[in-house]
């Protein structure tokens, strides 16, 4: 099945609005493009007016979709940020995602929120561990992935060595969807082999995208009088070998996560942003059916339900606000609805949901599944409750993550110690950190899962909660939950360890070792005891 013979959902009037939602991920290795694609995406779909590089230099603009000093300061992004835009009748959620190598819980979690994602990689560098890691969680719940190989204005390895290595180590069937004319030095532009379009500049090689040119194929006079026979000669094996090497795009097979669909371009030049955002509008999937405890929740019940999956304190320095992001599943959500709060067994009154643009925001009147709102709240919303018109159901699928990294919490002024404990309990709702309390000693121990967040922690209380602290080593590398089924077991086990136990911030045991070999010992040694390096996130009413 080709591209031309494959129809998307309708998005007119009479489809139902949540077939007009687009709720997406972009993944990357660190330095990939990431963030650049994601300016470029918001100024395609007329969000932003101005796209700002991401190592921005004196008046120029920093990124636009970083909002946090430290993101601004070291060119990176290290919360998830929404962006909600719309284009040709097509509402979009971009929910943006860390690339660099010290991500958080955070990360993770965004992906449980997304219908798909987008995938960059450098075409020069291929496949690079983040990019992997992240790309197994979208496996494990079968997120379609649409592929940009970006960065091919510079030198980089042949596109079909390209697609071979992420057909290989991805187990992914590949079709490219794009070809680069040339690349490096003789970077010319982009060919649509499916839509016989050559994408290029007016201003010369390898400048800014900004002419599309109609043509019958790689030997078109058009194509001829502009590009060298050489790089000729080569688009010209290369579509031909793709053909025959790759198979067609079918969107059923993409759609339940086999295969993906492969665009080469420039996210700085412009190349290979309006394909991709034109696909995801055309073939991207409409939000699908969540997981719930006791059933599967369906994007057209009539009823609403959502899930919060990430919590963000002082977005707004000027106000002490606390945001929980919301991913609808299913409903017709209306400003100021009474909903569920199932964790707590509360109703609670939405009147100010927000939809986000970075630092901007604006009130939500109506949202649909796959639309994701900012609920204001005081701490009663944490990650994995679920909001419902008062069915007693929960989302499922929301994980948490053992700690890679674990540190003592140093304070410099213990007349701040209230502050500090209310700074590390918020960040801790959001997945920043891991809090641990242990059952000797007065002094918490955080974990995180890299530590690039130990600096986001240390900021982020000095300038939100006026409390400095440091982080002293601790003996102990890794923490796990702890668990058996048997009461008397797990009373005696812990009875006997107190000096290596912690409580996690919902009171649960976690068991926190020295080493690998540690962790090995004591398993092999109580084999009724379950230590877990990951959980699901869903409360009880009493946590």
């Amino acid at each position: 099945m080709s591209l031309t013979d494959t129809q998307a959902p309708a998005a007119n009037g009479a489809a139902a609005p949540y077939l007009t939602r687009r709720t997406f991920a972009i993944i990357s290795h660190p330095d990939a493009g990431k963030t650049t694609l994601t300016e470029k995406l918001l100024l395609s779909g007329g969000a932003i007016r101005a796209a700002g590089q991401v190592r921005a230099r004196g008046e120029r603009r920093r990124a636009r979709s970083d909002w946090m000093k430290i993101e601004q300061e070291r060119g990176i992004s290290v919360s998830s940020s929404v962006m909600t835009f719309e284009r040709d009748g097509i509402t979009f959620n971009l929910l943006d995602t860390p690339g660099h190598e010290d991500f958080s819980e955070d990360t993770y979690r965004t992906l449980t929120a997304v219908d798909a994602a987008i995938m960059v990689i450098d075409a020069a560098k291929g496949i690079e561990t983040q990019t992997r890691k992240l790309f197994e969680v979208c496996r494990l719940r079968d997120i379609p992935i649409i592929t940009f190989v970006n960065k091919i204005d510079r030198e980089g390895r042949d596109p079909l060595e390209a697609l071979d290595e992420i057909q290989e180590a991805l187990a992914l069937d590949v079709t490219p969807m794009t070809w680069p004319v040339g690349m490096g030095s003789d970077f010319f532009g982009v060919y649509d082999w499916r839509a016989k379009r050559f994408m290029t500049s007016g201003e010369g090689r390898g400048q800014r995208c900004d002419t599309v040119i109609e043509v019958d194929g790689p030997r078109d006079d058009k194509l001829t009088d502009t590009v060298f026979a050489h790089v000729l000669d080569a688009l010209e094996e290369n579509v031909e070998l793709g053909a025959d090497a790759y198979p067609a795009f079918d969107r059923e097979a993409f759609l339940e996560g086999h295969m993906t669909p492969v665009f080469f371009g420039s996210a700085l030049r412009d190349y290979g942003v309006e394909e991709i955002i034109s696909f995801i509008a055309g073939f991207g999937p409409a939000p699908h059916s969540q997981p719930a405890t006791s059933r599967v929740i369906r994007p057209e019940e009539p009823k609403v339900s959502g899930f919060v999956f990430k919590v963000q304190a002082n977005m707004d320095p000027k106000h002490r606000d606390r945001i929980a992001f919301v991913r609808l599943c299913s409903g017709t959500f209306k400003r100021g609805m009474k909903l569920k709060h199932v964790r707590a067994g509360k109703t609670i009154a939405v009147s100010a949901p927000i939809f986000f643009f970075a630092e901007e925001r604006e009130l939500a009147e109506t949202a649909y599944p796959g639309d994701v709102i900012g609920v204001p709240n005081h701490g009663q919303l944490r990650v994995g409750d679920t909001l419902t018109e008062g069915e007693e159901i929960h989302v499922t699928g929301l994980p948490a993550f053992a700690p890679e990294v674990l540190r003592r919490v140093r304070l410099s002024d213990t007349m701040r110690v209230k502050q500090m404990r209310q700074g590390l309990q918020d960040l801790a709702e959001e997945g920043l950190v891991q809090i641990f309390k242990p059952q000797i000693g007065a002094n918490w121990i955080v974990g995180v899962v890299g530590v690039l967040q130990l600096d986001v922690v240390i900021e982020r209380l000095k300038v939100e909660y006026g409390t400095e602290i440091g982080f002293d080593p601790v003996q102990y590398n890794t923490a796990r939950w702890v668990e058996c089924d048997d009461e008397t077991t797990l009373r005696k086990f812990l009875d006997s360890n107190r000096g290596s136990l912690a409580q996690d911030r919902d009171d649960r045991p976690v068991f926190l070792f020295k080493n690998a070999w540690e962790v090995n010992y004591i398993s092999e040694k109580n084999p009724d005891i379950r230590f877990r390096e990951t959980r699901e996130i869903v409360h009880n009413p009493d946590t």
